[in-house]
């Protein structure tokens, strides 16, 4: 039975198409269903709808959920919907009329959006921790390095002298930039929606800024209504945020494929994090640089498919946002995950000197020279025909 159900007269197709895959995208955010459910507990012992003795008996239910939870022992089926079905149900088989009182003063639309909110916030700070792992090693990688001279390309054509220095305190400074690009993402999402209800208020008394306190929120999100109209806006300026991590790790990818093939040869990627070919025996493919590089295009679709969902949507909530909760998830994994293995291809990337010395010609001088002749009082048109004849 569902939390709204009377009679089990549902029609099962239906059930089956609604529901889609929503308890398998739930199992992710239990934990922080179960967090909030606690917090709510409390603000419902302060105006007094639960007793002393009914909180702690809920709390200990929910505790007990996230750690069966965390040891893969509490499975959501299709039977539950979502989470918050599976949970309410838990604590009314444990604890029976005191279990119902759980969702006193709230919709499973502030419920869910509260839950989603902690487990953004955790993953954003998951995605810095893994920004700065990234940096450290870069870090590492041209403190060893850096000093070593490669060309410096525009148009995909030798331009002037560069170094692996500069080369990797570009990627630096670009994962530095993320960091001001994800805290103010952070900003925006610290808001607790907590109290609002399915978006017109509750007719009842709460408190909101006490169970936004407890929850470590910053500020409570005020206007019941955009709480809900909020719900996809807050996921795609998410996604873009993660899109921009992902731009610069596309980058990087591209340089290191480019730079570590045979007509250029300055890398040379280790045989533990390349694969072969099942014709060619020569082959070392950098088949992780390639789905680096992949995976940047699919968080942008994922952005795109959340805007999408939102577009043409009258205020207030509607199911199509269920909708929105799979590409943020996954959002997540392909960033993190994608930093990862950044990091460790940093840490098996080595340098081909002599490639590297071979590859400094004297063409990428010619600007230097142009500067040289300057000094003689030539003007710098002067100077650029100048030298410009050398190298025809």
């Amino acid at each position: 039975m569902k939390l709204w159900q009377e009679k089990n007269n549902y029609n099962k197709e239906i059930l089956e198409y609604t529901i889609g895959n929503d308890c398998l995208v739930d199992q992710k955010i239990i934990k922080y269903d179960c967090i909030a459910s606690i917090a709510h507990a409390k603000m419902l012992n302060k105006i007094n709808i639960l007793s002393k003795k009914e909180e702690e008996k809920i709390i200990k239910n929910l505790k007990k959920i996230k750690k069966l939870n965390e040891n893969g022992k509490f499975i959501l089926k299709k039977e539950d919907e979502d989470c918050h079905t599976a949970i309410e149900k838990y604590l009314t088989k444990k604890l029976g009329k005191t279990g119902k009182k759980i969702h006193t003063a709230r919709s499973r639309n502030d419920q869910i959006l509260v839950a989603l909110r902690l487990y953004y916030k955790e993953e954003i700070k998951k995605v810095k921790l893994n920004i700065n792992q990234l940096i450290k090693t870069l870090e590492k990688y041209k403190e060893k390095n850096g000093s070593i001279k490669i060309p410096g390309y525009t148009h995909t054509r030798k331009g002037m002298p560069s170094s692996i220095g500069l080369l990797i305190e570009s990627y630096i400074e670009s994962m530095q930039d993320n960091k001001k690009i994800l805290k103010n993402t952070y900003d925006l999402i610290n808001q607790s929606p907590l109290g609002t209800g399915a978006g017109y208020g509750l007719p009842i008394k709460y408190d909101r800024k006490f169970t936004s306190d407890l929850l470590g929120f910053k500020k409570i999100q005020n206007n019941p209504i955009y709480v809900q109209n909020s719900r996809g806006k807050f996921e795609s300026e998410i996604i873009h945020m993660l899109s921009q991590v992902m731009l610069d790790l596309n980058k990087i990818a591209n340089d290191l494929i480019l730079f570590s093939t045979t007509e250029f040869g300055f890398f040379n990627i280790s045989d533990k994090i390349t694969t072969g070919s099942s014709i060619m025996p020569h082959k070392k493919n950098p088949d992780a640089l390639e789905l680096i590089r992949a995976k940047y295009s699919v968080i942008i679709s994922y952005e795109q498919r959340i805007k999408n969902i939102i577009s043409n949507l009258i205020s207030g909530y509607h199911r199509d946002l269920q909708l929105t909760k799979e590409p943020i998830i996954k959002s997540f994994e392909i960033t993190i995950n994608s930093l990862k293995m950044t990091e460790l291809i940093f840490q098996n990337l080595e340098i081909n000197k002599k490639k590297c010395k071979e590859a400094i010609t004297k063409e990428l001088y010619s600007t230097e020279e142009v500067y040289n002749i300057l000094k003689k009082d030539m003007t710098f048109r002067d100077a650029y025909f100048c030298i410009s004849q050398k190298y025809k």
